[in-house]
């Protein structure tokens, strides 16, 4: 690999958090990943994924950057960046080549081609092309191939998935990260990441959901046969139920937010009704008796609407229901009492709750907090990627960025940047 450190970059609307991995030679000269950092700070200057204010988001960059590079004590010079919000959209596409050899073989050019081919059905004008994912090949009608290099045919066909996310959002959080300093080295659509580091091979083949709750936002992504399935990104998050409670309550915001911590429970019926809490115990100014049950009751109906759109994306895909390796939950939303309960009764699958626990390291709290699992699995995307060339060869295949990212991974990123001020 090129790269010693390898970093992940998560820009969340809460909190923006910055992982760093390190890769490391066994005696048997096999590569590994070893997690040596990892921080978070409050975020500011980005809502739902998209850059809100400029210099505030490049003011909570740089703090982020200051803080991994003093505990890890090694300069941070590029990252691997999440993205995600409403802005970002999966959309599927169809690509049809003629093999080009007269013999017929199939070649890794070919496979270059179609699926080229298929970044070229979809090309909007105010979209960049974030990823191209193949689900499978066809060759001469035979459908459901995973590789076709070294097949024999004649017409080469593939289904893929084409992730897009409008320009102006897209190249504002771009120049956000390029004005503190750090180089990117892909944009990543971030539920991708998420799904890498939370699920393992045999879940994703088998058909899993990953639904990763953040503050404003919840994005899903469904695999089957170890392949995109679908994706989703719906505008509801965690600090909705805060608001919820802050409205219900008729308090602050931050109060709101210790009750939801304190006491809020997904399932209102886990709450004894006649229990009573003092806001004033909570930091308002005035005190006043609540039900827990009452919070409770708010952050219910606002969960219970977050996994009714995450059921009907689900019945959009005629998988309610099916998928054998059910429903992993994650993310910093994740954390409230109760939600697994919630989620089991909604969805009718079996659901978990996990974290990027799979990659080495001492800092155990880090990998087991929900709320890192983007981070890292950036840092474990960058891994896997490097290991297989895929982000630096300017492979335009699987999971390789799309025209914006050929920009900004090539020589042209320094031209760019030095017109940012």
């Amino acid at each position: 690999m090129k790269e010693q450190l390898i970093a992940g970059l998560d820009m969340g609307s809460s909190h923006i958090r910055l992982a760093v991995g390190q890769v490391f030679a066994h005696s048997d000269k096999r590569e590994a990943l070893n997690l040596i950092g990892a921080v978070e700070v409050p975020s500011q200057g980005i809502s739902k994924g998209a850059v809100s204010s400029l210099e505030d988001a490049v003011s909570s960059i740089s703090a982020c950057l200051e803080q991994i590079e003093r505990q890890i004590g090694l300069p941070v010079g590029e990252a691997y960046v999440g993205i995600g919000g409403p802005f970002v959209q999966v959309q599927l596409a169809k690509g049809v080549i003629g093999v080009s050899r007269v013999d017929g073989e199939i070649r890794e050019e070919d496979a270059h081609r179609v699926i080229e081919s298929a970044r070229s059905v979809v090309n909007p004008i105010n979209y960049e092309i974030l990823h191209v994912l193949p689900r499978s090949f066809i060759v001469d009608g035979q459908g459901g191939i995973k590789d076709p290099v070294g097949m024999q045919g004649i017409r080469l066909e593939v289904d893929a998935h084409i992730v897009q996310g409008l320009a102006t959002p897209v190249r504002n959080l771009t120049k956000a990260v390029f004005r503190t300093g750090l180089d990117i080295t892909e944009l990543v659509f971030a539920p991708l990441a998420t799904a890498e580091a939370v699920t393992t091979p045999r879940q994703r083949e088998l058909g899993v959901a990953v639904v990763n709750m953040g503050a404003s936002t919840t994005t899903m992504a469904v695999y089957e046969e170890g392949e995109l399935l679908h994706a989703a990104v719906i505008p509801i998050g965690s600090d909705h139920i805060t608001s919820d409670i802050a409205i219900g309550l008729r308090t602050s915001l931050d109060v709101a937010e210790r009750c939801k911590k304190a006491y809020a429970f997904a399932s209102a019926e886990q709450v004894n009704k006649y229990e009573e809490v003092d806001l004033r115990d909570l930091g308002a100014d005035e005190s006043e008796a609540v039900s827990p049950r009452f919070i409770s009751d708010i952050a219910q109906a606002r969960v219970e609407e977050i996994f009714e759109r995450i059921e009907k994306e689900l019945k959009k895909i005629e998988r309610s229901g099916m998928l054998p390796a059910g429903v992993v939950l994650t993310g910093g939303g994740v954390k409230l009492k109760g939600l697994i309960e919630v989620a089991k009764e909604l969805l009718r699958l079996p659901v978990t709750i996990a974290a990027a626990s799979q990659i080495a390291t001492p800092l155990l709290e880090v990998v087991q907090d929900p709320a890192f699992s983007t981070a890292i699995g950036l840092v474990h995307w960058g891994f896997e990627g490097e290991r297989s060339g895929r982000a630096r060869a300017g492979f335009q295949g699987i999971k390789q960025g799309g025209e914006w990212m050929k920009k900004v991974s090539s020589p042209l990123k320094k031209i760019f940047k030095s017109f940012i001020p």
